[in-house]
């Protein structure tokens, strides 16, 4: 008996060992932030209308806007009486880079989650669902990707859109010219010149690029979407406590209505920096996105 009781109390000791560890995990993010007061954000400097420079080079844009719910959801979490907020800006080349080394501790844009990324980094709650498609000139004959052979496309280095169309290019033997720009902007400028008949993207960045343009009803985006994607806030890997405050904030602002006024903000009425309406209605998925939040990638 003596020796079934020992051996008893051995494997409680060892079970409740093992539950240690993960009850006393610690997020190093988390820990980070209260120990400095301070947490550092990371934005895009041109992916309209997700985040952004206005005129006055003040970031702006509804993933920002999103990014800053989950920034007081943290702050109240940690009971911090205030929380110094730091901006860096990012690129579609260097944003993961920034997360993994903890450069930055969160970042919101236009980032596309996906089992590839999902390796390399954590993401949050879906924020957005895109689909990517083309922008062209309307009166360059171009309807959809199969008018792309043989010519000249540009889209942005880094992204999911280039990563599909020179797939596309290969697989179909289109003889496509890709030319891949540092940025948004700088691609839709490549198209703007003429350097390119089709800006392949995300279909509400290439939205946003046409508020941008001189003149914004000479363009036109078209084309079957290529893939549906869902962006979400990019978070350091293996860090679930600092995941869930940030899925927690943003959930909420989701499927409280408050989300979707961010979104009519940006979406459907003028905005900066020269007051056009991009004029998106809510789609399915976006509509499905806010009424039952999740963080699963398309692919």
């Amino acid at each position: 008996m003596k020796k079934l009781a020992i051996t008893a109390a051995i494997a409680t000791a060892l079970s409740a060992a093992a539950v240690l560890p993960a009850q006393a995990q610690e997020s190093l993010t988390l820990k980070k932030i209260k120990d400095t007061g301070t947490i550092t954000l990371g934005h895009r400097e041109s992916s309209i209308p997700f985040s952004y420079y206005d005129d006055k080079q003040q970031v702006i844009g509804y993933s920002h806007e999103l990014m800053l719910k989950a920034v007081e959801g943290i702050k109240a979490e940690l009971k911090l009486a205030k929380i110094d907020i730091k901006l860096m800006p990012v690129t579609s080349a260097n944003r993961i880079t920034l997360v993994q080394n903890g450069t930055i501790d969160i970042e919101c844009g236009s980032t596309t989650n996906n089992l590839e990324r999902q390796k390399q980094v954590g993401f949050s709650t879906t924020i957005f669902v895109i689909g990517t498609k083309l922008m062209a000139k309307k009166t360059a004959g171009i309807n959809d990707f199969a008018d792309l052979a043989g010519k000249n496309v540009v889209t942005t280095a880094g992204t999911t859109s280039e990563r599909l169309l020179r797939r596309m290019n290969e697989e179909k033997k289109m003889g496509m010219s890709v030319i891949s720009a540092k940025d948004h902007g700088e691609a839709f400028l490549t198209l703007e010149t003429g350097r390119a008949v089709a800006f392949m993207m995300d279909d509400a960045l290439l939205y946003g690029e046409m508020a941008k343009a001189k003149r914004a009803s000479d363009w036109v985006v078209v084309g079957t979407a290529q893939s549906k994607e869902a962006y979400g806030c990019m978070l350091r890997k293996d860090d679930p406590a600092f995941k869930k405050v940030v899925d927690a904030a943003l959930t909420k602002a989701l499927t409280s209505g408050e989300a979707e006024q961010i979104y009519a903000k940006w979406f459907m009425n003028p905005i900066p920096p020269k007051g056009l309406n991009l004029g998106m209605p809510l789609s399915e998925e976006m509509k499905a996105a806010f009424k039952a939040p999740n963080d699963k990638a398309f692919e």
